[in-house]
């Protein structure tokens, strides 16, 4: 095929030189003035407008009316010679696409026939035969996926793009434009189609290796800080949830899918001591390691508040306080709640978090209310507590945002289907957690990290009931309160069938914390025994709110050694507040395995 026959063009562009060619006719024959020959035998346009009016050609009088042609024009007038603007038709295709850095082939023709290819291309995929089919002299492109390109470019007569192709063996990237063109049969007598154009494709290969490598070494530099962050994440959530005897929990935490950062979210699962336990969650409003170092400080500082066994209100009250002092630019929510086993209820305290959901033995489902605040870190804000009851056959939900939270949506909607599903969730509390975030649509491309923690208070009956026991005695005060509590712990640790051992140690244990009430406390008091499948409570309640503390008694004291005696016998004792104005103190013995 000799490539100099053809004329190629693109669709919507005009042909200019047979206007000109017309024009410059129309001229002469009309008689007009005389045209000054210029370099290479092309007219002055501006001699020809000087010779009409009769003016010397000056180009300083036309810049006075025009600044631009002026200056343009001043430079030849200085030399003396006139340059004439080069017409874009007396430029060779071939020498144009030849000089291109960029590979570029031409094809026409259903089969897209090669028509040409520059030297950048024969350089980078070696020399193509003329008139072969692509998918055979162009093999590349069937590597790169362009032959369906190629057809549909033709069919639609539109230019298409593709982005960040790689060749074969993998070495360079190319992004790839085809564009439709339209260009004149060589020989129309001979060829039956009677449209008197082929169509054909230019094909422009644009090297961005360089480019490519560096969007790579930027997903690759992603992908290790967000591993790193997931890492540091998973290493600084509980990587094994305490169990309490009275609930049974299970919790699970999914980071954001590839494109999404970690963020801060974070739960926790604290033994408070007498049967009681702390249930933490929360979330970081920040992405990356800085939101998974913010969260592993708030929670090793819960952990630290929650051993002081302060209302939920007051534990968050310190977060904020803490929260502002680590960085002031991010902020958390959080819920921190406490169960009570003897009362049946979750006392909680929101900062800025979504609502506890609870699922009744019958699949009603409640929303705490409020009081919920501001997140941690914003500061000014006084904090309280609420509660909402967690019997037997209960389950409560505590999460963040990302279980709930979608693009689009009010985060309402997502609270009340988080609100249907468990209305008929069913099983184990790792069984809900794995059917709400699958009824929730979390998956390993989810657009956030998700913490999810269930926790259940199971309905007891037959034998496993028989493991749990509560008694408890009104004390009034009086000499006669003591032996009364002595006598109270024998018959009750008896009929509890412990070993002789362990109910002398028991005995011994509430007869000192009674003791030590009647000293220092003021009524009303009570003395309350607690058994589990795992260990043996006892607890003592006055109306003070001095909290005792262990010291060292001197040899001649005759006082001081109630709690030094009950933390030497008991596997652990503690004391807290009461709401309602007053003290607990605690021991506890860790029952013998059967």
């Amino acid at each position: 095929m000799n490539f100099t026959r053809w004329s190629a063009r693109f669709p919507g562009t005009q042909r200019r030189a047979a206007a000109r060619t017309e024009h410059a006719a129309a001229q002469a024959k009309r008689g007009e003035g005389s045209v000054p020959a210029a370099r290479g035998g092309r007219a002055d346009p501006a001699a020809e407008r000087s010779a009409a009016d009769g003016r010397p050609d000056d180009p300083a009088a036309r810049a006075g009316s025009d600044p631009v042609a002026g200056a343009s024009a001043a430079a030849p007038a200085r030399t003396g010679v006139l340059a004439a603007a080069p017409s874009l038709d007396e430029l060779s295709v071939r020498e144009v696409l030849g000089r291109l850095p960029a590979l570029v082939a031409l094809v026409h023709g259903p089969e897209h026939r090669v028509a040409y290819v520059n030297d950048a291309y024969t350089a980078g995929f070696g020399a193509r035969t003329p008139g072969a089919p692509a998918h055979e002299a162009l093999p590349e492109l069937g590597a790169l996926g362009l032959l369906p390109l190629l057809d549909q470019v033709q069919r639609s007569g539109r230019p298409r793009t593709a982005k960040n192709r790689t060749a074969p063996g993998g070495t360079s990237s190319y992004t790839v434009t085809c564009t439709p063109v339209e260009f004149p049969k060589a020989d129309t007598a001979q060829d039956p189609d009677p449209h008197p154009h082929h169509t054909g494709v230019l094909i422009h290969l644009a090297d961005v290796t360089d480019h490519a490598e560096a969007v790579e070494r930027l997903r690759a530099s992603e992908r290790r800080q967000r591993e790193a962050a997931v890492t540091l994440q998973r290493s600084l959530l509980p990587q094994e949830l305490e169990q309490p005897d009275d609930l049974r929990i299970a919790a699970t935490y999914q980071p954001g899918g590839t494109e999404a950062a970690v963020g801060g979210d974070w739960y926790d699962v604290i033994t408070l001591g007498a049967g009681r336990t702390a249930l933490v969650i929360g979330d970081v409003m920040g992405r990356g390691v800085r939101a998974a170092a913010v969260m592993g400080q708030l929670r090793t500082a819960v952990r630290a508040y929650a051993r002081l066994d302060l209302p939920p209100h007051e534990v968050l009250q310190l977060l904020d306080g803490l929260a502002a002092e680590i960085d002031a630019s991010q902020i958390a929510t959080c819920v921190y709640a406490v169960h009570d086993p003897n009362e049946g209820l979750l006392a909680y305290a929101s900062a800025g978090h979504l609502p506890i959901l609870v699922r009744d033995e019958d699949g009603t489902v409640r929303r705490a209310a409020d009081p919920t605040g501001p997140p941690l870190g914003t500061g000014g804000w006084l904090h309280t507590s609420g509660t909402i009851a967690l019997g037997p056959g209960s389950t409560a939900v505590l999460y963040t945002d990302g279980l709930v939270e979608r693009r689009g949506e009010d985060i309402d909607e997502g609270v009340a289907a988080l609100d249907r599903a468990l209305s008929g969730a069913q099983g184990t509390p790792a069984v809900i957690c794995d059917r709400l975030m699958r009824a929730l649509g979390v998956d390993a491309d989810h657009d956030d990290d998700v913490a999810v923690m269930v926790v259940q208070q199971p309905a007891r009956t037959g034998a496993d009931a028989e493991l749990f026991h509560n008694a408890a005695l009104e004390l009034l005060g009086g000499i006669e309160a003591a032996p009364r509590a002595r006598a109270f712990a024998q018959g009750v640790l008896a009929s509890w069938r412990f070993p002789v051992e362990l109910c002398d140690l028991g005995v011994l244990a509430a007869s000192e914390l009674v003791a030590n009430s009647l000293q220092h406390g003021t009524p009303p008091m009570r003395l309350r025994l607690r058994r589990t499948d795992r260990r043996l409570t006892i607890e003592v309640t006055d109306g003070d709110d001095h909290l005792p503390r262990r010291r060292r008694a001197e040899p001649a004291d005759e006082t001081g050694r109630g709690i030094s005696i009950v933390a030497t016998i008991a596997s652990s004792w503690g004391s807290r507040r009461t709401p309602g104005g007053g003290k607990a103190v605690w021991c506890e013995f860790t029952l013998p395995d059967k």
